[in-house]
């Protein structure tokens, strides 16, 4: 590899809302999980020292509605030092050297396709016991050790281009490359040709590139005419190097004879999207370039499985849409090429079986591309997480729009006249439903000791994404506060949803702002409502107070259109240290209904971004009351207006729908949730002189 220089070459493939009403927000944040207090910066460092058992790391997964598997099947998911496990759930496994996948017990039992009316039924079914018939069909699939040969790949010059000994291209199905005068195996890679649904070698399941095998993947892409690269693994997971580097980080590298431009980077809270200008440099002259795009999933655990199959889909549905007809075979990688890898392309084949046939065949689709390449689908838990994708896509759909094609939803939405319209507003809220509040693990603010500290009882924070507090010497229990993280549209734990601070709990309220240093504060209720108190003072109507350890003080009040900002100095006595807040009091939203009109809404999101940015995009705190209905809706529509200013899409059923998972009874009526149509529409309307909308 070497640096080239050179002039950048392509198109820009982001635009932008010129608009200086809007603050574009599209610069790559570190997370929040970067700079947690008492936590590795390594995010997939944590405390738990759990062994690799398998190279794409795995366990089973918890159920799509009941998540019955959680009580008995998980191990604590938080410890004093780990904060939140990112993304997914985490399972202790032991150390295990051998990867290979076990002989089926029962090699000749068969399953046959479902229905799609029968999906749902049968995902329970299988579910039941732990995962238990998940398992033994897991179990049951044919492996194919000794179905084809691997003597190319066993080849003394190609054993160090193998990250794993053991997980190797058939010679029947391996990609072929073009031979080098003077290389001796040069034409040997690890990767495999896989079939889709319908289509023939649709795919290619590779390794993640080594140093020495970086070269070899840019010349099989520009061979094979490849225009996507799916990569499902991050370069490192638990200081394990799962792939090396094989794009610049900026500007262009030469690998062997193909010259890489970085052209373009969009980060996103699942995955990233990154553009390169790939040219063939030979002897003859150079190639005429080629556009290449990398989507990387960067949500997917290391031991695990994404906690909800939302962010998969939508990844999925990207790779379609980017991934040009006339292209050839979509790469797609993890580590090893075979768990997480599988795992991708049978959600993609069965999504168009279903489309095709009404019914998935899953047990028969791996079945049949295990002969292309071995150990395909690795555990029972990235199998019965296909499934949960397959049945999410099916109870639920494509709901994403385009912002030209709202005005029409909303129509739908609110016809009136068909009463059994299954498009109707109430139908689209009540399918939310299906979210089902995980009580067994609400454990931590359940104890007896913590009770006092909710202000409403049916709200209370999961202990996966819980803002924990360090302890007080000498004190326990004094790392809870009600509180959730919750993702931003380009960055993870981008809020803090909480309650209003109790009088016994402003001192725990003003210890989270410290701790995990944030900057801005956003207040959606008054302090009483219908003569009930709904928070409790937590800052000084002039000069200042003392909370415990933590002095606040106020030195600015400004009156805006629909909200009041206060500016804040925030000092931690015992360090005399100090930090400025900015607080956002939202007025005009009452406790039973929501506001008259959508562009306050569109105003106080916009001053929180433009503070964000000026801050460093530490965490924002979001309270309403209990931290539930206006506080969902406030960040449901933040995420949604990011999107549309970014993409021109929207999809507000999944984003409230992804919400309710991290926080129970986020936006809490159909009124509210209708606002968040509402608002999005206002914006179009405002906007639409200074974006490319329509």
């Amino acid at each position: 590899m070497r640096q080239c220089q050179g002039i950048r070459v392509g198109v820009v493939f982001k635009q932008a809302v010129s608009s200086g009403l809007w603050v574009n927000s599209c610069t790559p944040r570190k997370t929040a999980n970067k700079n947690r207090s008492d936590q590795a910066t390594d995010t997939h460092s944590l405390s738990l020292q759990l062994k690799p058992t398998l190279p794409d790391g795995s366990m089973r997964r918890n159920s799509f509605t009941s998540l019955r598997w959680f009580k008995n099947h998980r191990k604590a998911l938080v410890t004093s030092v780990d904060k939140k496990i990112p993304n997914g759930f985490l399972e202790e496994q032991g150390e295990q050297t051998v990867v290979l996948l076990p002989r089926s017990p029962s090699p000749s039992k068969r399953y046959f396709p479902i229905p799609l009316d029968s999906l749902e039924e049968e995902y329970r079914m299988r579910s039941a016991d732990d995962g238990k018939l998940f398992r033994e069909e897991f179990n049951s699939l044919p492996c194919y050790y000794h179905h084809g040969s691997f003597e190319e790949a066993s080849r003394e010059h190609n054993r160090e281009k193998n990250r794993y000994p053991n997980i190797l291209p058939y010679d029947h199905s391996r990609v072929v490359l073009c031979h080098l005068d003077g290389h001796l195996c040069s034409d040997y890679i690890n990767a495999s040709y896989i079939d889709g649904y319908k289509e023939k070698n649709k795919f290619i399941a590779a390794q993640g590139p080594k140093l020495e095998t970086v070269a070899d993947f840019w010349r099989m892409i520009w061979e094979q005419k490849t225009a996507t690269v799916v990569m499902l693994t991050n370069l490192k997971e638990r200081k394990e190097e799962k792939c090396f580097q094989y794009w610049p980080e900026k500007g262009c590298w030469m690998y062997g004879n193909i010259r890489v431009l970085l052209e373009d980077v969009t980060v996103l809270v699942d995955y990233t999207i990154r553009k390169f200008c790939v040219q063939y440099q030979g002897s003859d002259g150079p190639r005429a370039p080629r556009l290449v795009t990398q989507l990387h999933f960067t949500s997917w655990p290391d031991f695990g499985v994404p906690f909800t199959p939302i962010g998969m889909l939508k990844f999925l549905k990207k790779v379609k849409a980017v991934n040009p007809s006339y292209a050839g075979p979509v790469v797609v990688h993890c580590s090893a090429g075979v768990g997480r890898t599988g795992t991708f392309i049978v959600i993609d084949s069965m999504i168009d079986m279903m489309h095709m046939e009404q019914r998935v065949d899953v047990f028969g689709f791996v079945s049949r591309i295990r002969e292309q390449r071995c150990q395909l689908i690795q555990t029972d838990m990235q199998y019965s997480f296909i499934y949960q994708a397959l049945l999410e896509y099916y109870l639920y759909g494509d709901t994403e729009l385009d912002v030209c094609s709202l005005e029409g939803h909303l129509q739908r939405l609110h016809n009136t006249r068909v009463p059994h319209d299954r498009l109707g507003l109430e139908e689209e809220f009540r399918k939310l439903t299906n979210v089902r509040i995980m009580k067994e693990n609400m454990r931590t603010g359940n104890l007896p000791a913590n009770m006092k500290k909710n202000r409403v009882l049916q709200i209370i924070p999961y202990d996966f994404n819980r803002a924990i507090l360090s302890v007080k010497r000498g004190q326990e229990f004094t790392d809870y506060i009600n509180a959730s993280f919750i993702d931003g549209y380009r960055q993870k734990d981008y809020f803090i949803a909480t309650q209003g601070p109790l009088s016994h709990t402003v001192e725990d309220f003003w210890r989270m702002v410290w701790e995990w240093r944030c900057h801005s504060i956003v207040m959606l209720t008054e302090l009483k409502e219908r003569e009930q108190e709904k928070c409790y003072q937590y800052w000084p109507s002039e000069g200042s107070v003392t909370f415990g350890d933590y002095t606040v003080e106020l030195t600015g009040d400004t009156q805006c259109e629909t909200f009041t900002r206060r500016d804040m100095i925030l000092t931690y006595k015992p360090e005399k240290h100090s930090q400025h807040v900015r607080h956002f009091h939202f007025h005009g939203w009452p406790e039973i209904g929501i506001p008259v009109e959508g562009k306050g809404m569109i105003d106080i999101i916009a001053a929180v971004q433009r503070q964000q940015q000026q801050s460093g995009n530490r965490p924002i705190i979001v309270h309403c009351s209990a931290g539930a209905g206006r506080t969902g809706t406030f960040i449901a529509l933040s995420n949604i207006l990011e999107r549309v200013k970014a993409e021109g899409l929207l999809d507000v059923f999944q984003t409230v729908k992804s919400l309710r998972m991290q926080r129970p009874h986020m936006v809490q009526t159909v009124e509210q949730y209708d606002f968040c149509y509402r608002v999005v529409q206002d914006f179009i309307d405002i906007f639409s002189d200074y974006a490319n909308f329509k």
